[in-house]
């Protein structure tokens, strides 16, 4: 493995981190109805965990109203049971063939709850960007030890340079998302 090798890796792993945050955040409710919110309630269809977009279409003809449409209308129970234990806080209606949630607006301790929520998700993916700089310096390390690899000192001091450059570049992505994800919560 080469240094660019090393800060490749190290790359895809922090950008791996930061759109785990990215499809974390969109689960994450505002007060604003969004089919995210629920695209990935596993429900358990047949013995297996699935996630609630490969069995309904789910939109939002209203702005305060997600609206769910079971492809197997034998599963609209098991898929109401689900929202109701998914920790978000909704109340499904269901006829018999489509499911319907009124997204109520947010109160103020919810809101504050959210916004505790969101820092500590922006966190670990902040753990898991230090853990990829941390780990290619260890490569890094590793190939200046090794002395048939022919890396130099100012080589070696370069590379760690530019991972920790990404690292400062991937921190401020995070944190962008996190105040324009606040703001949403705040504002509905």
């Amino acid at each position: 493995m080469d240094l660019d090798e090393i800060v490749l890796e190290a790359e895809e792993a922090m950008d791996k981190a930061v759109n785990y945050l990215k499809s974390e955040l969109r689960g994450v409710r505002t007060g604003r109805a969004s089919t995210a919110l629920v695209e990935y309630v596993k429900v358990d269809y047949y013995g297996s965990n699935t996630d609630l977009r490969q069995l309904a279409m789910i939109s939002v003809p209203e702005p305060s109203t997600i609206a769910i449409k079971p492809f197997d209308a034998s599963s609209t129970q098991t898929i109401v049971k689900a929202l109701q234990s998914s920790g978000l806080g909704l109340n499904p209606n269901s006829d018999g063939k489509t499911i319907r949630i009124n997204v109520p607006p947010l109160s103020g301790e919810r809101r504050k709850q959210l916004m505790g929520t969101v820092k500590q998700m922006a966190e670990q993916a902040k753990v898991a960007v230090r853990n990829a700089r941390r780990d290619a310096n260890k490569h890094v390390d590793q190939l200046l030890r090794d002395k048939t690899a022919g890396v130099s000192e100012d080589d070696a001091d370069a590379t760690k340079e530019q991972i920790q450059d990404l690292l400062k570049q991937y921190e401020k992505q995070i944190d962008e998302l996190v105040s324009h994800k606040t703001k949403e919560i705040e504002e509905t």
